[in-house]
């Protein structure tokens, strides 16, 4: 009973760190966040707090495994893609990415663990491609459902929509980062206004452009 009671009391203290941490680097950002910081913050040593996690990198790494669970119980969709009911994917994603204009610290989080983590040896490598990965099959998913419904033209390529689409979230990130104006709720929404009224691909770039006809005149130089 007491090991019971001590493998509860870790769970809720790992819980406790999690959240504390997510509110901590959504106000002061991802750089400025230190495992000092986030240990005083739940009455841990930094040994005590990596205990929990392992690495300073698995903690960050937690710390957005946390924000998509909470992002898809408010919005029914995480940033990976996932959702939790057949929904509005278009308003989903908008409303997620208007709320993260809100969270400029967990936008950085991403950004940079996201860009560092492309090393293959590094400790979140599996995270963001996994991550990616169902991403965009949920997202495949998502478009052939509406296909079936008649809702999306049948010449979408639901693989290469989903590819586009993340790319287009994360490339908005960086850019918003850099200047703030930018309304990414807003560019997200237009993409999905193309996506639903813009021709197909089989009316797009079908066709090769032609090249000048042939000098028959005999005058060749």
């Amino acid at each position: 009973m007491a090991r019971r009671g001590s493998y509860a009391k870790g769970i809720a203290k790992r819980e406790e760190i999690l959240d504390t941490a997510l509110d901590i680097v959504a106000r002061v950002g991802y750089s400025r966040t230190t495992v000092r910081e986030l240990a005083q913050a739940v009455g841990l040593s930094q040994t005590g707090l990596l205990h929990y996690f392992g690495t300073k990198e698995q903690l960050f790494v937690e710390i957005l495994r946390r924000r998509d669970e909470v992002d898809q119980r408010v919005f029914g969709v995480s940033g990976d893609g996932a959702r939790t009911e057949p929904a509005d994917l278009p308003r989903a994603f908008t409303a997620l990415v208007r709320h993260n204009t809100e969270v400029p610290g967990l936008v950085q989080l991403y950004s940079r663990l996201s860009s560092e983590a492309a090393e293959p040896d590094h400790p979140a490598h599996a995270f963001f491609r996994d991550r990616y990965d169902q991403a965009r099959s949920e997202v495949a998913t998502f478009v052939r459902e509406q296909q079936a419904a008649g809702s999306l033209r049948a010449g979408l390529d639901p693989e290469r929509l989903a590819v586009m689409l993340f790319a287009l979230m994360d490339g908005l990130q960086a850019q918003w980062m850099y200047n703030p104006e930018i309304d990414m709720a807003e560019q997200l929404g237009h993409f999905w206004e193309l996506v639903a009224n813009g021709p197909g691909k089989e009316e797009v770039g079908s066709a090769p452009p032609t090249e000048p006809a042939a000098n028959n005149s005999g005058d060749q130089r």
